[in-house]
This record gives structure tokens, C-alpha cells and sequence, in this order.
């Protein structure tokens, strides 16, 4: 490795501890993520940092090709999770400036450097750095705050009851969201109570984890939770329903994590995949598990059952 390119990468990596990010930030990878979010190859200087949005993957083959750093294909949520979601809480990055609608979770997302980092960032290396620093740190809060603002409007609202509203981060998947609990729920499972509602930005976007306690069910790691659980009182059924725009059904694979996950459950257990529509259910309908019920968003007012024996009869038309 060339005395620039180390040079560029201890440069980055300081930049990184006197913004005062974590210790756990103050590493290689974050400093050739923050190298690539300026374009930064080892044979420019800091003001000749530029703006691109590029994304994950491309922030990964961008250290290769001008750092010679070769990062597993494996280490995508590494970069995301522990320096992405970092530098965006700072207001050192932005997430989706040039779509800010775009779900967390999407494959198209891009990062940018946000522009009054930009800015400073450029005068690294020079005698106005200290001060530019200090400038720049005091009104940070500021910033962060605004666009903190500006996502927090793009949130989708979900109401659990009059009065009573979440919101979620935006994107189909939360949009499906809200259709199961706005429509499905009312027809399907009437007078249900929420008990959890996953999102792509916090997987904890609702979870009564004291209800769900009282049913017999103690969760700790949220990742395996479904997008959705209901307690249908009435019958005292638990509604354990995944919401699918790009992820599967609950298959046989699936069904069988849940049931384990739900094995203390005092109530009864039914297993939903929803869809947003026809078309997007026909791509997962070899998958499906029996014993499962199938919901379509754009057809709110049908259930589809997947055993056979159990509802087999003749249809009686609607008078």
C-alpha cells in the first residue's frame, strides 16, 4: 500500500474520532467508506473531494479497485449497520437524498455526503481546518435535526385505533403493513389487537411486549418475529402474518421457525402471508405452506386457504 493511499486512510480515519463518532467507527472500513462517499482516490487532496451517490456494493468494489481492499461479499451489512447508519445519524451522510421516499431496505439504496461536510471536509489538511471544525461542530445538531425532520414526514401513519397512531418507515413493505392492519384485521379478525408490526427502519416499529408475555410468548431477538402479530380475542388466536412485496411466504421452512418461536403460545396459532397483489402472489404460490391463509391487498375482502379438505363445499353466492 502507497504512502498517499495511507496517508488518505489515517486522514479519514481522524477526520472520523475529531467528528466525534465512536470508537467503533474509527476503523479501516469506516475510513474507505468515507474515502469513497468524497471520491477520495489516493492521487487526489481533500479539496478535489467530490459528492457521488453510490451505494453499498459500489463503496465495497471502490476500496478494491483504489485501495486494494477487498472486502467479502458478506461484510454489505457490516458496512451498513455498523458505519452507514452511523454517518447518517451524524449528518455526516445522507441516505436517499435523490429519493427520499425510498424504502431503508432497498437494493437501490444510495448514500451521499451531506454538503456542509462536504464542504469542511475539503479544508482538511489546511491552516482553516481547526476552525472550520469547530464552526461546522456547533451547528451540526442543527442539521441533523432537519433531516431528521425531513424523513420523519415521509414516514407512513398507521392507526391502531382512534387517536392512537404509529408510523413507519416508508416503502411498499410498510405500505402492506398498514393494509393488513387497516383492512385485514377489520374483516378477518375483528376487534384483534395489535401486538407487533415490524419496520424496515426499526424492527421494533410496535411490539406489546407485555400482551404477548401474558400468551406465553417471551421474544428476544426481533429478527424472527413476523411482520405482523394479532391476538384475535374473540377466539383468542394469535394472527402471525408475513407482509411480502420481495421476501417469501411463510413456507414449510418458515412455518416451522414461527411455530418454534410461538411453541408457549396460549393461543391458538394461524399463519398468514399477505401480498400486495395477484401478480406478486403467483411468483411464491409453489411455496406456500399447507395449513396456511393467504391475503391479497388489492381483493381485501377474500382469504385464501391452502389445505383443501378442511373448507371443501359448495360456494354459496353473496345475496
Amino acid at each position: 500500500m502507497s504512502r498517499k493511499t495511507t496517508d488518505h486512510i489515517t486522514g479519514a480515519q481522524q477526520i472520523i474520532g475529531e467528528l466525534g463518532l465512536p470508537e467503533a467507527q474509527r476503523n479501516e472500513r469506516s475510513a474507505l467508506s468515507l474515502l469513497a462517499l468524497l471520491n477520495l482516490t489516493s492521487d487526489k487532496r481533500w479539496p478535489a473531494a467530490q459528492a457521488p451517490l453510490i451505494g453499498i456494493t459500489p463503496i465495497m468494489k471502490w476500496a478494491l479497485e483504489h485501495y486494494g481492499k477487498d472486502y467479502a461479499p458478506n461484510t454489505r451489512e457490516t458496512f451498513r449497520r455498523q458505519t452507514m447508519h452511523q454517518f447518517c445519524e451524524a449528518g455526516l451522510a445522507l441516505c436517499n437524498p435523490d429519493k427520499l421516499d425510498r424504502p431503508v431496505n432497498s437494493p437501490k439504496t444510495v448514500y451521499q455526503i451531506e454538503p456542509a461536510a462536504l464542504e469542511l471536509l475539503r479544508t482538511f489538511g489546511t491552516p482553516q481546518w481547526r476552525d472550520n471544525l469547530a464552526a461546522y461542530l456547533a451547528k451540526r445538531q442543527t442539521l441533523v435535526a432537519r433531516y431528521a425532520s425531513e424523513r420523519e414526514q415521509r414516514r407512513i401513519p398507521v392507526e391502531l385505533a382512534p387517536g392512537q397512531e404509529i408510523t413507519l418507515s416508508p416503502g411498499e413493505h410498510s405500505e402492506l403493513i398498514r393494509a393488513i392492519i387497516k383492512d385485514f384485521a377489520p374483516r378477518f379478525a375483528p376487534g384483534s389487537v395489535l401486538v407487533y408490526a415490524g419496520d424496515t427502519g426499526d424492527k421494533w416499529g410496535y411490539f406489546d411486549a407485555p400482551l404477548l408475555a401474558k400468551l406465553g410468548v417471551t421474544v428476544e431477538a426481533h429478527g424472527k418475529m413476523p411482520d405482523v402479530v394479532l391476538h384475535f380475542t374473540e377466539k383468542n388466536w394469535l394472527l402471525l402474518v408475513e407482509s411480502v412485496t420481495s421476501h417469501g411466504p411463510v413456507d414449510g421452512k418458515r412455518h416451522a421457525e414461527l411455530a418454534r418461536l410461538f411453541a408457549g403460545s396460549r393461543a391458538g396459532l394461524v399463519y398468514v402471508t399477505a401480498f400486495p397483489n395477484r401478480a406478486v402472489m403467483g411468483r411464491y404460490l409453489d411455496q406456500i405452506a399447507w395449513e396456511t391463509e393467504v391475503w391479497v391487498a388489492d381483493a381485501p375482502s377474500h382469504l385464501i386457504h391452502f389445505n383443501g379438505e378442511r373448507f371443501l363445499g359448495p360456494h354459496v353466492p353473496a345475496s
